[in-house]
């Protein structure tokens, strides 16, 4: 399989270790920030687990003793300020002030989103990290921060002044943290070693010229080192500014050139196979698709400037999975044609046409042995295409689906 485990926020090494003179990577999930300043500590994130957060401030209290005066979140993605609470603790337990709690206001609303709809965000956590059907079934808790701001907040004291910016990008609700006298960034969700996620498969909308117009505002801070949200620090005006740019330009190209398309009457799917990515804007490091796909991107433009219907008139009122899988598996007299052309569609390399031909008897209903073996031909075609497959996310959802096809657990349509 391809590796892509390091894009894999569960489970990817962030830097460990001082970017510059009292600003610290002590752990969490990628690279959160902790930020001496004559106030005392600034800590950008928290940590994943309890766990994770005792090792971060023991980490710290290597570094400073001074109190932690304020806690940002860079984005309200969960997971990544799970154990802000040990960080509260701890400032108690040493008898300091109460930190300030800080994030951008979206964050509020985010995060109410995501208590409402907890059962279907513990589904695609449980899709996206590989993890069996069942396993994440925890309330989702999320402590709202105490202060809030909309454009710009300066935290400064001394010498040293710490601004954090609002980016919106992975989510609208995402901030950086800005030294301008140090030309030091920390991009935050904004900017990742893979190319932006957007249009990730289980995700709302992102809006990607938003996200080029953050990265545009980013490029004219001048920085000369940009912390990425995983990965080492990159150093280096030039650099910096190029890593910038050519993204932001890339997701304007997408843009123009999927709307072009779409004035002229193609649909998504005729759309992706018509688009040649430039080398020159995709063929960079940093826009590998470890994470996110240029297929994504396209895909969320597209939903973006339309509505559900996929222009099939057969899904526009569309009869129950059940009722049309058992029609469809009516009007096959040779079964055994179907499993035998699905097969040697995968033979010959062409797994994804396999995909199709199989799913007129996958998703039939009943126990029926050809049924069966089309739902297990699935399954092995889906660990196929995760094989080939570079993006994590989409990696993650053909493993997880072929692991849901051969439990023949309830799933949703379309994956039986």
């Amino acid at each position: 399989m391809a590796d892509a485990s390091s894009a894999n926020p569960a489970t990817a090494p962030s830097f460990l270790g001082t970017l510059a003179p009292g600003v610290h990577v002590v752990g969490g999930m990628g690279n959160a920030l902790s930020v001496e300043t004559e106030e005392g500590v600034l800590q950008l994130d928290t940590g994943v687990s309890a766990k994770q957060a005792t090792k971060m401030i023991a980490r710290l209290r290597e570094i400073s003793d001074a109190p932690v005066f304020a806690i940002a979140y860079s984005h309200g993605h969960l997971g990544y300020n799970n154990a802000v609470e040990t960080w509260l603790e701890d400032a108690e337990r040493r008898g300091d002030p109460p930190p300030r709690v800080i994030a951008h206001e979206n964050l509020v609303r985010r995060w109410q989103r995501y208590r409402e709809t907890e059962g279907l965000q513990n589904f695609f956590v449980e899709l996206q990290f590989r993890v069996p059907r069942g396993q994440v079934d925890q309330p989702i808790k999320t402590r709202m921060p105490d202060e809030t701001f909309r454009e710009t907040l300066t935290l400064s004291a001394g010498a040293r002044t710490v601004q954090l910016l609002w980016a919106p990008s992975e989510t609208d609700d995402a901030i950086v943290l800005w030294m301008p006298e140090e030309k030091l960034l920390y991009g935050g969700a904004a900017v990742t070693p893979s190319i932006p996620n957007v249009g990730t498969p289980l995700r709302s909308l992102r809006d990607p010229v938003r996200w080029a117009d953050t990265l545009d505002r980013l490029a004219a801070l001048d920085a000369e080192l940009l912390v990425m949200e995983f990965g080492p620090a990159i150093e280096g005006r030039e650099r910096i500014q190029k890593i910038l740019t050519k993204t932001s330009t890339a997701l304007r190209w997408l843009r123009t050139n999927v709307v072009e398309r779409l004035n002229r009457g193609m649909g998504v799917v005729e759309i992706l196979h018509d688009l040649d990515y430039p080398a020159d804007l995709f063929d960079q490091p940093w826009m590998r698709p470890i994470y996110g796909d240029p297929d994504y991107i396209v895909r969320d433009i597209v939903r973006a400037e339309t509505g559900w219907w996929d222009r099939n008139p057969t899904n526009l009122h569309p009869s129950h999975p059940d009722e049309a899988g058992a029609a469809v598996l009516s009007a096959i007299t040779d079964r055994k044609a179907v499993l035998d052309r699905a097969r040697a569609l995968a033979d010959e390399g062409k797994v994804q046409l396999a995909l199709h031909v199989v799913d007129v008897l996958a998703l039939a209903p009943g126990d029926d042995p050809d049924l069966v073996a089309a739902r297990a031909l699935k399954a092995e075609l889906c660990r196929m295409l995760a094989d080939d497959a570079h993006s994590f996310v989409s990696q993650s959802l053909y493993v997880s689906s072929a692991r849901l096809i051969d439990e023949g657990s309830p799933l949703p349509t379309g994956v039986r």
